[in-house]
C-alpha cells in the first residue's frame, strides 16, 4: 500500500501528510539525547518514592503520589520484587514553540507506536528516510520485550482495555507485524487470557501459548473494570509473567513536574541526574505546581509563581488574573478518567474569567483525593504542512501547530529512539491531539 492509498485506509481518522514532518538536525540531535535522561528521570523517581516511603526523604512526596490511590494499587507499587522495574516504552509529548520544544506530557502508557510503525513502513516504502528507519518500532519492542523476559523467543500479549477500545486496530496491526517479524504477539482484551498456576496462556488456535509479557495497555484507575486483573495481577506478583508499564502510579503522575521544580528537591535532582541533564531536563519540562488546598503560613509563598511581581500566597488570587497571566493550564494528575485524551484539561487564556474560577474550585475542590497541577502554558509555533485531501485526491497545505511524540524504547540499559509520530492540528485547536483534522505523519530530519 502506498502513500495515496493511505487515503483510503485512514482518512477518516485523521489527515495523511504528503510527506514526513521535518525537524532540523539540533531538534533532532536533542531530542535523540533526551531519552537517556528520561530513563535516569524514571529512575530517579522510583528511588524517591522509595526514599520517602522509608523516611529518608519527607513523607509528602509518597503521600502527593499516593493521593486517591486504591491499597491494592499502593501494595503492588512497593512490592521489593518489583523494585527496579520501569516503563519499557517512554512517550514524551513535545510542542514546539519559537524557542524549541517543552514536554507538556510524559507518557509511561502509550498507544500510537502501533500507528507510527505502519506509517513508518509506508513513508519509508515512498523513499523517505525516517527517523528510526521503516522498522524501528518493530525492531526495538522485540529487543524489549525479549529482555524483560529474559528470552530469545517470548510471547507477547498486549491487553487492550474497553476504555482504550479505540486504539485495538492499531494494537491489532503491531501484533501481526511483530508475528512477521519473529516475534509471537497477541493483541486481546484481558478476558481473553487464561490463568493458570504456573502462568497466563492465550488460545491460539487449538494450543495454548504461554504468555511471556504482558503489555498493560490498560489505565490503573480502571482496575475494576478490567476482566481478570486479579488474575493478571497475581501471575505478575508471583513472577510467572512480567508486566509493563509495571504497576507504579507514581511513575505516571503529572506532578512529577512539579517535583522536578520544587526547590526542596533541588539538590537530590542533580545529584540523581547529573547537573547537566537535570538543567536540560528543567529547561524543557514547564513550570508546574501541585494544587494543594491546604492555606499556607502567613510568610510563605508558592515558590516561583506570580501574578505580574506580586508572588502569590493563595490560589484563590490566581480568580484575579488577567488574560494574558492567565497563559496557565489546570489538569488532573492522573488516576483518574480525566487524565488521558486532553480531558480535564481548562487553558486560562483561552475561557472566560468564570470558567477559569470554576476549574481552580474544582481542582482545590478535588484534593487531596485527584490533586490537579497548574502549569506554565507555551505557546506551539506556525508550521506549515501538506495533505492528501480524500474528496479531491489533490494535495493541499494547512498551517498548525505541532506535536511530537518520540518513543524511547527502554532496553540494554539505555532508552533507544525507535521513532516520532508528528501530529499537526489547525491553527483554531485550543489542544493539539489526534483528531479528524490533524494531520499524522512520521518524523524525518532535514537534508543538507
Amino acid at each position: 500500500m502506498g502513500i495515496t492509498e493511505l487515503i483510503g485506509h485512514m482518512d477518516r481518522i485523521f489527515r495523511i501528510g504528503c510527506e514526513p514532518f521535518t525537524i532540523d538536525k539540533a531538534t533532532y540531535s536533542q531530542i535523540a539525547n533526551l531519552g537517556p535522561i528520561l530513563l535516569r528521570f524514571y529512575q530517579a523517581v522510583n528511588e524517591l518514592y522509595y526514599l520517602s516511603v522509608r523516611g529518608n526523604y519527607p513523607g509528602w512526596i509518597h503521600e502527593y503520589l499516593d493521593s486517591g490511590k486504591t491499597e491494592q494499587v499502593i501494595d503492588y507499587g512497593r512490592m521489593r520484587r518489583f523494585r527496579s522495574d520501569l516503563p519499557m516504552i517512554i512517550r514524551p509529548d513535545l510542542i514546539l514553540t519559537d524557542e524549541g520544544f517543552i514536554i507538556s506530557e510524559l507518557d509511561s502508557v502509550p498507544g500510537g507506536f502501533g500507528l507510527l510503525a505502519e506509517l513508518s513502513q509506508h513513508y519509508h516504502d515512498a523513499g523517505f528516510a525516517l527517523v528510526g528507519g521503516r522498522d524501528g518500532v518493530l525492531v526495538h519492542i522485540k529487543a524489549a520485550v525479549q529482555e524483560l523476559s529474559a528470552k530469545a523467543d517470548p510471547v507477547l500479549a498486549i491487553a487492550v482495555s474497553d476504555e482504550s477500545d479505540d486504539y485495538f486496530p492499531e494494537m491489532e496491526w503491531i501484533a501481526a507485524a511483530l508475528s512477521a517479524s519473529g516475534m509471537r504477539t497477541y493483541a486481546v482484551k484481558p478476558e481473553a487470557v487464561l490463568f493458570q498456576e504456573d502462568g497466563l496462556y492465550l488460545q491460539a488456535g487449538e494450543n495454548l501459548e504461554r504468555i511471556d509479557v504482558v503489555y498493560r495497555f490498560f489505565e490503573l484507575f480502571d482496575l475494576k473494570n478490567i476482566p481478570k486483573s486479579d488474575l493478571i495481577l497475581y501471575a505478575a506478583r508471583k513472577q510467572t509473567v512480567r508486566i509493563t508499564p509495571p504497576v507504579k502510579s507514581y511513575l505516571e503522575e503529572k506532578l512529577l513536574f512539579a517535583l522536578l521544580h520544587h526547590p526542596a528537591l533541588q539538590d537530590y535532582w542533580v545529584q540523581a541526574l547529573g547537573p547537566e541533564s537535570y538543567q536540560a531536563l528543567t529547561a524543557v519540562m514547564p513550570k508546574t505546581w501541585i494544587m494543594d488546598s491546604r492555606p499556607l503560613p502567613p510568610h510563605a509563598v508558592i515558590p516561583d509563581l506570580f501574578l505580574g511581581t506580586k508572588p502569590v500566597t493563595d490560589w484563590q488570587q490566581l480568580k484575579q488574573a488577567t488574560q494574558r497571566q492567565r497563559e496557565l493550564v489546570i489538569k488532573i494528575s492522573g488516576f483518574s478518567e480525566l487524565s488521558w485524551g486532553s480531558r480535564g484539561v481548562c487553558m486560562g487564556h483561552d475561557v472566560p474569567g468564570e470558567i477559569w474560577a470554576e476549574a481552580i474550585d474544582q481542582a482545590l475542590k478535588s484534593f487531596p483525593e485527584h490533586p490537579y497541577i497548574l502549569q506554565k502554558f507555551h505557546k506551539g509555533k506556525r508550521v506549515t504542512a501538506s495533505y492528501y485531501d480524500g474528496l479531491s485526491r489533490t494535495p493541499k497545505t494547512m498551517q498548525g501547530r505541532v506535536r511530537l511524540c518520540p518513543y524511547y524504547l527502554v532496553h540494554h540499559g539505555d532508552a533507544h529512539l525507535a521513532g516520532i509520530l508528528a501530529t499537526i492540528c489547525p491553527l483554531d485547536k485550543k489542544l493539539i491531539h489526534g483528531m479528524t483534522d490533524a494531520i499524522m505523519v512520521p518524523a524525518a530530519v532535514e537534508q543538507e
